[in-house]
C-alpha cells in the first residue's frame, strides 16, 4: 500500500496537525498510457494553503478525504507509455505521498545537467526559481540599474530573486527575520539587508533606500507592501508574487499609502509560474548559464521522511526555512 496526505477538515486560520492525516491509499491498475512513480523529493509551498480553503482560485482546492497534491521529483518503477522507462527521474505533481500512478501526460523527465542534483527542479530550475525569474525579469519588467526591494528574502523564491536581480545588474534590498537569515541574503550578494524583526520595515527601508526603490518583489504583504508604497519612485513596477503574512488571518493587506499608486504611477502586476510556460526554454537557459558561472546559488532546508511533510510545510508559516523546504523520502 502507498501513503498519502489527506486534508481531514478545512483550516481556520493556521493549519494544524489536525486539518490532515497520512494514510494509506490502494494504487490503481497500471493502465495503457500511465507510468508508476516512486517519490524521492517533495515540495511544500505557501501557495498550498490556498488550495486547503474550498474556495475558486488558479488551482483547484484539496478535496477532503483525497492525497493532496504539490511538485516531487521521483523515480519511474514500471511504465505502460513509451515515453518513460523504469529508472528515469521525473518531476509531476503527485506530491505529500511515497508512490502514485499518473498518467505519462503529467510528467516531465528531468535532462541530465552535469553538477545538478534532482532537487534542483523543485528548486531554483523548477517553479521557485521560475516565480523570481519571470515575476522579476516579465512582471515587473525589472532592468539593469534598477533599485530592487525583496520581501522574504530568505524565502526559495526571493533568495533565488535577489541572486537574479544581481546577476542582471540591479542594486537589492533584502528583507528577512533575524541576524542569521539577514547575514544570508547578505551572502547572496544583497547590497543592503533590513531585519524586520528589528523595527519597523517603513523605517528600516527608508534608511536601505534613500533615494526610492524601482522595483518591488512582493511575498509578503502587509507592512512590507505599506513600506514599498511608500518609498516608490515614479513609475516604479510591483511584482506581486505573494502575500504569507494573511495567508492565515484572512485580513486584507492594509494598503496604508495606496493613494501613492496614483501620485508616483506605480503597476502592481499579479502574475504565476503558469503564465510563462511558453518561455521556459528562455528560463532554462539563462538559469541554467547562470547556475554555471556561479552566480546563482542554493541552500535547501530538507526534512527526513514523508511523515514529517506537514510539519515541514506548517514551518513554512514560522520561519522555519531558509532558502527552499524540501522532504527527502
Amino acid at each position: 500500500m502507498a501513503r498519502a496526505w489527506q486534508l481531514t477538515s478545512r483550516p481556520q486560520g493556521m493549519p494544524t496537525t489536525d486539518n490532515a492525516a497520512l494514510a494509506e491509499v490502494a494504487l490503481p491498475e497500471l493502465g495503457e498510457g500511465m507510468v508508476h512513480v516512486r517519490n524521492r523529493w517533495l515540495s511544500v509551498d505557501p501557495y498550498m494553503r490556498g488550495r486547503m480553503n474550498d474556495v475558486k482560485s488558479y488551482v483547484p482546492p484539496f478535496q477532503i478525504g483525497q492525497p493532496m497534491e504539490g511538485g516531487a521529483v521521483g523515480e519511474v518503477v514500471e511504465s505502460r507509455d513509451p515515453g518513460f522507462s523504469p529508472g528515469d527521474t521525473v518531476m509531476h505533481m503527485a506530491g505529500w505521498r511515497d508512490e502514485a500512478i499518473v498518467p505519462a501526460a503529467s510528467l516531465n523527465k528531468l535532462p541530465s545537467m552535469p553538477g545538478v542534483e534532482p532537487q534542483a527542479f523543485l528548486g531554483n530550475l523548477g517553479l521557485t526559481g521560475g516565480t523570481a525569474y519571470f515575476g522579476l525579469l516579465e512582471a515587473a519588467e525589472a532592468k539593469a540599474g534598477d533599485i530592487v526591494f525583496v520581501s522574504a528574502a530568505a524565502g526559495a523564491v526571493g533568495s533565488a530573486v535577489v541572486q537574479i536581480a544581481k546577476a542582471k545588474g540591479m542594486t537589492v534590498i533584502g528583507s528577512a527575520g533575524g541576524a542569521d537569515k539577514c547575514e544570508f541574503v547578505k551572502s547572496l550578494g544583497a547590497d543592503e539587508v533590513i531585519d524586520y524583526k528589528a523595527g519597523p520595515v517603513i523605517k528600516s527601508l527608508l534608511a536601505a533606500a534613500p533615494k526610492g526603490i524601482d522595483v518591488y518583489f512582493d511575498n509578503v504583504g502587509g507592512d512590507h507592501l505599506d513600506a514599498a508604497l511608500a518609498v516608490a519612485r515614479k513609475d516604479a513596477r510591483f511584482a506581486m508574487c505573494g502575500m504569507i503574512d494573511g495567508y492565515n488571518s484572512g485580513e486584507p493587506t492594509s494598503l496604508r499609502y495606496f493613494m501613492r499608486i496614483i501620485a508616483m504611477r506605480i503597476r502592481l502586476q499579479g502574475f504565476i509560474y503558469t503564465d510563462y510556460l511558453g518561455s521556459l526554454g528562455d528560463f532554462y537557459r539563462d538559469m541554467g548559464a547562470m547556475m554555471a558561472a556561479g552566480q546563482l546559488k542554493s541552500r535547501d532546508t530538507v526534512v527526513e521522511g514523508l511523515d514529517q511533510t506537514l510539519d515541514a510545510f506548517l514551518g513554512l508559516f514560522t520561519g522555519a526555512n531558509t532558502g527552499k523546504m524540501l522532504v527527502r523520502l
